[in-house]
């Protein structure tokens, strides 16, 4: 919680100065009490009244006074509210590395099951676009509030063929320029926009990734890399010999790093999901401060006409 006024929590101040007048009245109120001999019989016919509920009307004026204080201040809290046109463009991989079953079913399908979750939980405003790659980038989706599109570019995707990420990074940016105008003169005006790149092994092929990630970073759009996999994994090659098919993220840390991205790595499903889940409520929002202030009065009027309430019925008067 902030404060848009802080300079008025000063009036908590009257908060101790209220509870310390409460305990010098209720000094002075025993110094000229008139001394009662029948105060058994007394007892028995009121009853004995708990000391919490005798000091309870000052003690919900003393929170009173401190709500009301505090909402003079006009207390904020930060919120996660969606981007108007936010663009994310979804890059996975589908080379032949990604049958690997190191990740169960295999890599591919817990890569695409991880992104439908993605898909599903970004919000409803937010474009999204999609790139699926191998040798070169070939499934290719323009940004669009319709996920189901998107969600069918991604179940189309099959595994084949080498590793191509940095063309299909460019692939990815020149997708976000058409979509967000190139006739805008300056870059940082143009809506936010971020890439999602999921990889399982070293680039085979194409434009070196990190001149791909150095384009992102000239055009202002983060690369958030997944690197999927582990480092024992193999796939059936020529003759059945097993081939090593490592990920790579120390290359993709790098690129996150030069666009100003975060780089994550998951080498089982239950991981891999965690971080598109994280991902989707981070992507397309923004924190933004939304002021208390008319909530925080309320409680403190609430509890104030409790107090008033409670002091008449007890002793005829307000605490």
């Amino acid at each position: 919680m902030s404060f848009a006024s802080p300079i008025y929590l000063l009036a908590l101040l009257a908060v101790p100065a209220a509870i310390g007048a409460y305990a010098l009245a209720r000094r002075r109120s025993r110094r000229y009490a008139v001394r009662f001999t029948g105060v058994e019989t007394l007892a028995g016919l009121l009853g004995a009244v708990p000391a919490w509920r005798r000091h309870l009307p000052a003690a919900l004026f003393a929170l009173a006074l401190a709500a009301l204080a505090i909402s003079l201040a006009r207390p904020e809290r930060t919120v996660a509210v969606p981007i108007d046109q936010a663009t994310v463009v979804v890059v996975t991989d589908a080379s032949l590395s990604m049958l690997a079953t190191d990740v169960s079913p295999d890599r591919l399908e817990a890569a695409r099951r991880a992104a439908h979750t993605f898909i599903d939980e970004v919000p409803d405003g937010l474009r999204l676009g999609f790139v699926g790659f191998s040798d070169s980038p070939h499934t290719l989706e323009n940004p669009t509030t319709d996920k189901g599109t998107v969600s069918d570019a991604l179940d189309s995707l099959q595994a084949n063929g080498g590793t191509a990420t940095g063309d299909a990074v460019l692939a990815a940016l020149e997708m976000l320029d058409s979509a967000n105008g190139k006739d805008k003169p300056s870059k940082s005006k143009r809506p936010p926009a971020a890439i999602v790149l999921l990889s399982d092994g070293k680039a085979t092929t194409g434009t070196d990734p990190l001149e791909a990630a150095r384009q992102a970073k000239r055009l202002h759009v983060p690369i958030d890399t997944v690197a999927l996999g582990s480092s024992s994994a193999t796939v059936p090659g020529p003759g059945g010999m097993a081939i090593p098919v490592p990920p790579d993220p120390e290359t993709l840390r790098e690129m996150s790093q030069i666009s100003g991205g975060r780089s994550f790595t998951a080498d089982d499903a239950g991981e891999l999901d965690g971080v598109y889940k994280r991902l989707s409520t981070q992507l397309g929002t923004k924190k933004e401060r939304r002021e208390m202030t008319a909530g925080v009065a309320a409680v403190g009027l609430a509890l104030l006409l409790g107090a008033a309430g409670l002091g008449v019925r007890r002793t005829g008067r307000i605490p």
